[in-house]
């Protein structure tokens, strides 16, 4: 199996000075390495009775709809404020100067489904927090909470308790 972390690549003061950016691009031009990913995901969760993924807008959908696929369940997109067509609920997050907004389809979910959230990168954890609230106003099970980074220095897996959060690759320092 590849050591993942070597596939993604720090990307400096992007989107603004002081920011390391992690970039998986470098890891999805591998389809080794995304077949590494998809397999460690799938032996977590094959089990689980996941019926469906929930992807957060817009790297979230990489994997999570693959993990969708292999797991047999269905995807379901949590997108930015304005971009989804039908009927939504919308949630609220902080960011480092206000707020943002995304928002899920009044009929994306019902209370017989069981859960998994996902999104490529934990950090403060502000909008998987946001996107837990929605999943749960539609009253589906949430099972399990996946991600392929985690910057576990700053914690935001505290803003997902009581869930089960899961990541491949942490980093643990700045």
């Amino acid at each position: 199996m590849n050591n993942l972390q070597s596939y993604i690549r720090d990307v400096p003061n992007f989107p603004k000075p002081g920011i390391v950016f992690k970039d998986i691009t470098t890891l999805l031009k591998d389809p080794s390495a995304v077949r590494d990913v998809l397999e460690q995901f799938k032996r977590y969760y094959r089990h689980a009775g996941i019926t469906k993924v929930v992807g957060i807008e817009s790297r979230g959908f990489i994997f999570g709809s693959m993990l969708a696929a292999e797991l047999h369940a269905g995807f379901v997109p949590i997108r930015k404020k304005g971009k989804l067509p039908a009927e939504t609920l919308s949630g609220s997050y902080s960011l480092e100067y206000g707020t943002d907004s995304i928002e899920i389809h009044k009929d994306a979910l019902t209370p017989t489904d069981i859960v998994l959230l996902h999104d490529d990168l934990l950090a403060t954890g502000g909008t998987m927090r946001a996107a837990v609230e929605l999943v749960n106003c539609l009253g589906a099970h949430i099972k399990s909470i996946c991600f392929l980074i985690e910057l576990s220095f700053l914690k935001g897996r505290t803003k997902l308790e009581p869930y089960e959060v899961v990541s491949l690759i942490q980093y643990t320092t700045e």
